[in-house]
């Protein structure tokens, strides 16, 4: 009697995988460990049964115990996968190192604080889908209302009519923290710090459009903010005139095949 050996590699179970999710969920966070597993559940809750899906944590050098409670939330949730950075890299590197390892097409960042409403990932979804172009289209949140105090409704207003102004990335709300783009899209774009402040920019810049939906925002519950109230201003004012350059920039050449005429 003969015995049925699985050959089925790692590899080419990931690849399975990968061929069989829609959607990847990455969200950033740094020492947010009463925000975790809220979050998680909404993200859940939000998407199973509608699609398929990963969500991607990435711990951005947390000194408290975000990294050992997202391990154990690993257990629970079996669509939840953890990296962590030893040290702090700042946002848009724990982003980065999202999109990286993310298996499926399409991406959704959030962030992790629980001000981004996890129910409003089905309305971004069905506009990017709506596009003729899904690859070269990203949808950002735009917060119509913001559950803020004055210090940071007034940093984020300032900064994003000073970006608007000066890059024309036509997008109210660059600061949202809610989007869904391609992958693909997105690992072709220039990466430094401070980007996640100016993917519409760079997304129009690779010759790709963004529409803006009115997203839901919340007053944070839990926790303090890990990444700064000013940020929102001097950071915005002090990159822009390299994201300027690099707009400036661009080179989108037309590839043909060159072939022998007997070919």
């Amino acid at each position: 009697m003969s015995t049925l050996i699985n050959t089925v590699s790692d590899e080419q179970k990931d690849q399975a995988l990968s061929s069989s999710l829609a959607l990847s969920v990455v969200v950033p966070v740094m020492n947010e460990v009463e925000n975790v597993e809220p979050l998680i559940s909404e993200i859940a809750a939000a998407l199973r049964g509608r699609e398929t899906f990963e969500i991607i944590y990435v711990d951005d050098g947390s000194t408290d115990g975000t990294p050992a409670r997202l391990v154990e939330l690993t257990k629970a949730y079996p669509e939840l996968r953890a990296f962590g950075h030893k040290v702090c890299c700042g946002q848009s590197s724990a982003i980065l190192t999202g999109v990286r390892n993310a298996k499926a097409p399409l991406i959704v960042t959030l962030d992790g604080d629980g001000q981004n409403d996890p129910a409003d990932i089905p309305a971004l979804l069905i506009r990017i889908r709506a596009s003729e172009n899904i690859e070269q289209t990203m949808v950002a949140g735009w917060r119509t209302k913001r559950r803020d105090t004055f210090i940071r409704r007034l940093s984020s207003k300032v900064a994003n009519s000073i970006r608007s102004s000066m890059i024309k990335d036509r997008t109210p709300d660059t600061g949202c923290g809610l989007k869904i783009f391609s992958r693909e899209a997105f690992m072709r774009m220039p990466q430094f710090n401070h980007m996640h402040r100016f993917l519409p920019a760079l997304m129009i810049r690779g010759g790709g459009q963004v529409f803006s939906v009115e997203v839901n925002h919340r007053a944070r519950e839990r926790g303090t903010s890990k990444y700064g109230i000013w940020n929102r201003l001097w950071v915005g004012i002090i990159d822009i005139r390299g994201v300027m350059w690099l707009i400036r920039r661009p080179v989108h050449p037309v590839v043909e095949h060159l072939k022998r005429p007997d070919t």
